[in-house]
């Protein structure tokens, strides 16, 4: 399997955010984002960027803790999972997380790595990590050929 990795450091929320909206715009049905980091690393800054990214209106967006999964409506549905409160796998795969894999719209995954093993082994793995009060490392890593081009695109925006 193709793989590829960048890193991007964002100096505060806003810039996290703007990646998010980067990543948003190019996201499309079936695409599956594993969302990596502590408690308060800014997953949930990314994910409003995203889906503003793909015209969901970022206001509405919050962490799912306590409902495990929020849809935002774009130019795509967005499925926003919060995986931090389950048990493992099998509770993923009750969530019927296959369904929404590889449904019509994007899903993105904050506490990813809790559930490694449901997610497809083709995705983009987004790892945040706190470098300062409001400086963050943010590195993609592209696991398959669509999600290399898609860092590629991240990378090297069009005009």
């Amino acid at each position: 399997m193709k793989t590829a990795a960048s890193e991007i450091i964002s100096e505060s929320p806003e810039q996290t955010a703007r990646i998010g909206r980067s990543l948003g715009k190019l996201l499309e049905p079936g695409d599956v984002v594993a969302l990596i980091g502590i408690l308060g690393a800014g997953k949930t800054c990314l994910t409003r960027g995203v889906a503003q990214g793909i015209g969901a209106d970022p206001e509405t967006v919050t962490s799912p803790t306590f409902v495990l999964i929020n849809e935002y409506e774009g130019g795509i549905p967005l499925y926003h999972f919060d995986v931090y409160r389950l048990s493992g796998a099998d509770d993923m795969y009750a969530l019927g997380s296959d369904e929404y894999f590889s449904g019509g719209g994007a899903c993105l995954v904050e506490w990813a790595d809790r559930v490694e093993e449901c997610l497809p082994e083709e995705h983009l793995r987004v790892v945040i990590t706190v470098s300062g009060a409001s400086c963050r490392v943010i590195r993609l890593e592209a696991r398959g050929e669509r999600y290399c081009r898609l860092l590629e695109k991240l990378k090297h925006p069009g005009p």
